[in-house]
């Protein structure tokens, strides 16, 4: 037993060290267990409580300790006010993982999960979660409850649809969107007390598909008010929630104006818009000029990126794609290249792994929006789609689209569709090759037929 702790003590000491100044810190949500090296305290491992006066001596004794970098696991949103308070105080902050990071099993206590994490920085064996800059956190936090508060939004139109067929109130089977103009002036005259079906049909405006008549057959129900209540109610906090959107929107546009001034001037006048932008829920500013001020580019030229998709985009990734040393970790960031899980020489699994990673959601979104364009990336979701269905298809045009948002953003390069002719005539040239090479495999030669309408009786 003692030669085998000894083998292992010496394979141990073999390591070198990479980070002689390394801190851990195993988060919890009410207290907090930190690790230094051993050699810099006879206490090495503390415990401090979560609130502020607490983090502020933490940071106070890693100082005094002269400790340069902190490792800590991205538990829950408990390490944020931790990690902004280290960050500030001038301390290399670095996210792990907690997968990459278990401990040894049969020994799992607080003590010696800091204890690991700190063995394993100090050796260099951790890598950092991808973290934005102060600004680009702010704008990302600021995106994700705006996006909240629409998806509470949504939740109220269902309530108002419910409150409409309880009282049997067809109108959002007759018009495509009850949150149209329409819709909002024939509901919003309901809650005022308005039920005369003639009445509420003359709200119509005029570009709705519906006619005048069939409205007001849709509105004649039956109004009681309980249900009158429930939809009173509805609407009131649909307004509520859009206006905080609204308060929403003007502090992502003063932010994005603050990234346009620690940027140069974009040298090039900003392009005509490649597509129409007709997200409903795009914020009510010029997504695309300011974007266009802070990146200098405009990757809305990309099909299927909209300015709002883009903006989601640069909040998650970044605008410094260096962080990636090359497009193929970016897109393995991502989740969205094949996985490589191989043992004795042979592939187990070529699977993409599963992944919560928001901007990989959101260039599915993209590709699954794209596949009904006639575009080059179109044409190719659709030949994968047809070849393998639709789920492999989504996921590799989001690389697609991955790949050239990085260089695009990165290098600058100018984006140009080849169209979905280009794409069709590649498939068919390899098709050619294909049997030409079968065929010469087989002992025969293919030659075109001089008819392509003949067929070989």
């Amino acid at each position: 037993m003692a030669r085998q702790s000894s083998r292992s003590t010496h394979q141990r000491d073999k390591l070198q060290v990479v980070h002689p100044n390394a801190a851990a810190i195993d988060i919890g949500s009410r207290f907090h267990v930190v690790a230094i090296p051993p050699d810099r305290d006879p206490q090495p491992v503390r415990r401090f409580d979560t609130f502020t006066g607490d983090l502020r001596r933490l940071a106070d004794w890693l100082a005094e300790k002269n400790i340069v970098t902190i490792a800590m696991e991205s538990t829950g949103v408990y390490w944020i006010p931790v990690y902004e308070l280290l960050e500030e105080r001038g301390f290399d902050v670095i996210l792990v993982n907690a997968r990459e990071a278990k401990n040894v099993p049969g020994r799992k206590t607080d003590i010696n999960d800091a204890q690991w994490l700190q063995r394993l920085h100090s050796y260099g064996l951790l890598r950092g979660s991808f973290r934005p800059t102060q600004e680009l956190a702010s704008l990302r936090a600021l995106l994700r409850q705006r996006e909240r508060l629409l998806e509470y939004c949504a939740s109220h139109i269902q309530h108002m649809q419910k409150a409409l067929m309880e009282m049997n109130l067809q109108l959002h089977h007759v018009v495509s969107d009850i949150t149209g103009k329409t819709g909002m002036r024939i509901l919003r005259a309901i809650a005022q007390g308005q039920h005369d079906s003639v009445v509420l049909a003359s709200f119509r405006d005029p570009r709705c598909k519906a006619s005048e008549e069939t409205i007001r057959q849709s509105l004649e129900g039956h109004y009681r008010e309980e249900h009158l209540l429930a939809l009173r109610q509805s609407l009131s906090l649909y307004d509520t929630y859009h206006e905080h959107v609204a308060e929403c929107d003007q502090f992502i546009e003063a932010t994005l104006k603050r990234l346009s001034l620690a940027t140069p001037m974009p040298e090039s006048s900003l392009p005509a818009a490649r597509h129409r932008d007709a997200n409903p829920n795009a914020p009510a500013f010029d997504v695309r000029s300011a974007l266009f001020q802070v990146l200098g580019i405009d990757l809305t030229q990309i099909h299927g990126l909209g300015p709002y998709l883009v903006l989601k985009l640069i909040s998650e990734c970044g605008t410094d794609m260096s962080r990636w040393p090359t497009v193929k970790h970016f897109t393995s960031w991502l989740a969205l290249s094949p996985g490589s899980k191989i043992s004795g020489g042979k592939v187990l699994s070529s699977r993409t792994r599963r992944t919560k990673n928001r901007a990989a959601a959101l260039l599915r979104l993209a590709a699954t929006t794209i596949g009904r364009s006639q575009t080059g990336l179109g044409a190719f979701y659709r030949r994968l789609a047809s070849r393998l269905g639709k789920a492999k298809a989504v996921t590799a045009t989001a690389r697609k689209i991955a790949v050239l948002f990085y260089n695009v953003l990165r290098y600058g390069w100018v984006y140009q569709d080849p169209g979905a002719d280009y794409y069709e005539e590649r498939y068919h040239q390899r098709i050619v090759r294909n049997l030409q090479r079968r065929a010469q495999s087989l002992g025969f030669e293919l030659s075109p037929i001089s008819d392509p309408g003949q067929r070989v009786s």
